[in-house]
């Protein structure tokens, strides 16, 4: 998969995306973090943080692969929970971008 989006156009991606499918997955809130929110390079994939109203893992297989079909890219999503690894709790913390 080859991408030529732009962080801001990923961003609007991933609003509309958010705001059509609230009711079908129930996203709280959906954020970019890693090397797309840092700016750091062209990512190889888009690193995608996810506060979901229920955790079910069948519902983050289908935001996977929704989002892949629409950045056109590899995507990794992490639920945000209050237990997760604590290491990359903080590193969402300070660098997730919501939209």
């Amino acid at each position: 998969m080859k991408n030529r989006l732009k962080k801001e156009d990923i961003l609007n991606l991933l609003k509309t995306y958010k705001d059509e499918n609230y009711e079908r997955y129930k996203i709280l809130k959906m954020g970019v973090f890693g090397s797309l929110a840092r700016e750091e390079k062209k990512p190889d994939d888009v690193d995608i943080v996810l506060h979901l109203q229920e955790q079910d893992l069948f519902l983050m297989i289908g935001i996977k692969q929704d989002l892949e079909d629409i950045l056109l890219m590899p995507v990794d999503i992490v639920s945000y929970r209050d237990q997760m690894n604590g290491f990359l709790k903080k590193r969402i913390d300070a660098e997730a971008v919501y939209v």
